[in-house]
């Protein structure tokens, strides 16, 4: 028996669109039945500082707000940007006003020119690494009863308290992003309930998992605790004429291969994307959160909705 059912997620990058827009979009994911809407966390878009873009915790905050059933996360939230006591604090907030509807994504950081413009602290693989488990220290013990204490080389807290708890139990699943076998694993294995293959790593999950496992076993920790998810290019259309129509402008909204598009994309009629699925899932994957190659028009949403959610 699956330990998690499968869930399909929506990520719509918050940048050249209407608050009114990427509202609406987020309805329509909640009324069309799938399982999360997804924000990034970035202060402009990467490599687009001239397009106007939403702050990513204000925007998620908002349209949880304004939403009903539909959970709402990052993908991911960038460890640097805010102290891990506040964070923990802000996190705890939401997941309570929003009747437990958050899911915590963090990673180390991914685009340092804004941290150079923003004079916020950026640092080596390492140094992000090790501040990211700090700060996943600190959150984690927040998220527990009684008052959190933390002696590190990055952050420092001491007897904090934190009240009212999250509204989940345990707390907020917390996702952590990245495929880096030294640093990210260790830390997906130690803190993470959901572990994000993010889009660069789509074409090496087999040798990834492993890593995760080897590195769950160092500490003792049981693999399958884990929850396994997917952030992916998705390029569907209702026939192979259509698609080969739509493929074209997927690949110039979406190239290189840090998208993951030809590598581990999710490409083809709703009857091809429903078996991508299942045979990722098969290999233990249970959640899969699409950037749609239109970024989530209502045809789309709707023929995902219509025609691969019920086959899954």
């Amino acid at each position: 028996m699956r330990a998690h059912p499968i869930d399909v997620g929506i990520y719509v990058p918050q940048l050249q669109l209407g608050y009114d827009e990427l509202l609406g979009r987020a309805r329509l994911v909640e009324a069309l039945g799938f399982h999360s809407f997804w924000v990034y966390d970035h202060l402009y878009g990467p490599m687009l500082p001239d397009v106007a873009a939403f702050e990513g915790w204000t925007v998620a905050t908002a349209l949880l707000a304004h939403t009903e059933r539909l959970r709402v996360g990052h993908l991911v939230l960038c460890n640097n940007f805010r102290h891990p006591a506040l964070l923990g604090k802000m996190a705890t907030t939401l997941d309570v006003i929003s009747g437990g509807r958050l899911e915590l994504g963090i990673g180390s950081g991914s685009y340092e020119p804004e941290h150079h413009e923003a004079g916020l602290p950026w640092g080596s693989v390492a140094e992000r690494s090790d501040r990211l488990g700090e700060a996943l220290e600190i959150i984690t013990q927040m998220f527990e009863p009684g008052r959190t204490t933390f002696e590190g080389e990055h952050y420092r807290v001491h007897d904090l308290p934190n009240l009212p708890p999250p509204v989940q139990s345990p707390h907020p699943p917390i996702h952590v992003g990245g495929a880096g076998e030294r640093r990210t694993l260790p830390l997906v294995a130690r803190y993470a309930d959901v572990w994000n293959v993010p889009t660069y790593a789509l074409g090496d999950l087999a040798r990834k998992q492993q890593v995760l496992d080897e590195c769950c076993a160092a500490i003792g920790r049981d693999p399958a605790e884990i929850r396994r998810s997917v952030e992916a290019v998705c390029v569907i259309a209702p026939t192979e004429a259509e698609l080969a129509a739509v493929l074209p402008k997927a690949e110039r909204r979406f190239p290189g291969a840090g998208w993951g598009l030809h590598d581990g994309g999710f490409v083809g009629t709703p009857e091809r994307i429903v078996e991508r699925v299942h045979e990722l899932a098969a290999q233990g994957f249970s959640l899969f959160v699409f950037f749609c190659h239109d970024r989530a028009s209502d045809a789309t949403l709707h023929l995902l909705a219509d025609e691969v959610l019920p086959n899954l």
